[in-house]
């Protein structure tokens, strides 16, 4: 069997979807599933158990004998939350414990990662092991799986396969309850069905104009096809990025999302929240040679392909993945 933390949630959903597409159907699902909006997530899904993320440690201690792989992709992802003890609990200890029960019972393990690890990118955006100690994170999220990530480098004892994958800006269907966190297609989508027109974050930062803001964008069907590939793969663990490669800019997005809904475009710009513009990043872009490198060379969708694939796929028609 194959376990998926936070499978109610975003990426976790889709990856389940890509696993049963796949025919992987023997699937064990862990969230918290109290958070009752999330449950559309699960629909059409298949799976043979469904297990609460508060008694899951246990739950695998007493099954281990039938798991073949764990994807834990369940995090707190919230980067406008500043209570640090919420993410040292939900992202470093509890993944920690993971980690210590992978090492002993022999189980692969691909964990999630985050390209917020790389703060404003003063060293850059690859994914360098050694570079790891010296990254600056912006916000606790950030900080939580930058932390996670440097103890299990740092670790003698590791799973005998292991990935960390650093996220970059992942896109797509079943994002829809993650609210002020959700990608900005999804809100341009809400905002322009709405109002005919979309409100972005104006730039603070003289060298980047209104809208011009850099940010790697990755359409998560990408991101499920990359676990699949590990799943199989199952050497040379280490950190990777998880980006398309190529940095765009969020008049591109949105304007492909006006284009991609068929409506005139009609962009205004407003001073980005106090509360988060000093922890803002105004470029990123994932340097993937290194996965490239093991032998992954399925192409990444482009901007244009994924903001299509996903409003006329998902948004319009109000379906999920």
């Amino acid at each position: 069997m194959i376990i998926v933390t936070g499978a109610a949630g975003f990426i976790g959903s889709c990856l389940v979807a890509k696993l049963n597409e796949e025919g992987y159907n023997d699937i064990v699902i862990v969230d918290d599933f109290s958070q009752v909006d999330k449950n559309r997530n699960l629909e059409g899904k298949t799976y043979t158990h469904k297990v609460e993320r508060s008694i899951f440690q246990q739950w695998l201690n007493e099954n281990h004998r039938f798991v073949q792989f764990i994807f834990h992709i369940g995090a707190r992802t919230d980067t406008t939350e500043f209570n640090k003890a919420i993410f040292d609990e939900l992202n470093l200890e509890y993944t920690k414990e993971i980690w210590n029960t992978c090492v002993e019972f022999g189980l692969p393990l691909v964990y999630a990662s985050s390209a917020a690890t790389y703060g404003n990118g003063e060293f850059g955006y690859d994914d360098n092991e050694a570079l790891i100690e010296k990254l600056v994170p912006l916000n606790p999220y950030g900080e939580s799986k930058n932390d996670f990530d440097k103890w299990g480098i740092a670790k003698e004892k590791k799973p005998y396969f292991w990935v960390g994958l650093k996220f970059f800006n992942v896109y797509g269907p079943n994002e829809f309850h993650k609210g002020r966190m959700a990608s900005v297609i999804f809100h341009a989508f809400n905002q322009i069905t709405k109002t005919g027109g979309m409100k972005l974050f104006r730039s603070h930062n003289p060298e980047y104009k209104d809208g011009e803001q850099l940010r790697d964008f990755v359409y998560v069907k990408d991101v499920t096809s990359v676990c699949i590939f590990l799943l199989n793969h199952r050497k040379n663990s280490g950190i990777y990025n998880l980006g398309s490669g190529k940095a765009r800019t969020f008049l591109d997005l949105v304007k492909n999302t006006f284009k991609a809904m068929g409506k005139p475009e009609h962009i205004e710009f407003i001073d980005t929240p106090i509360d988060i513009r000093d922890k803002y990043q105004y470029f990123t872009e994932a340097n993937m040679s290194k996965l490239k490198s093991i032998g992954y060379t399925t192409p990444f969708h482009t901007l244009e392909e994924g903001v299509s694939d996903y409003v006329t796929g998902y948004l319009i028609p109000n379906k999920n993945l």
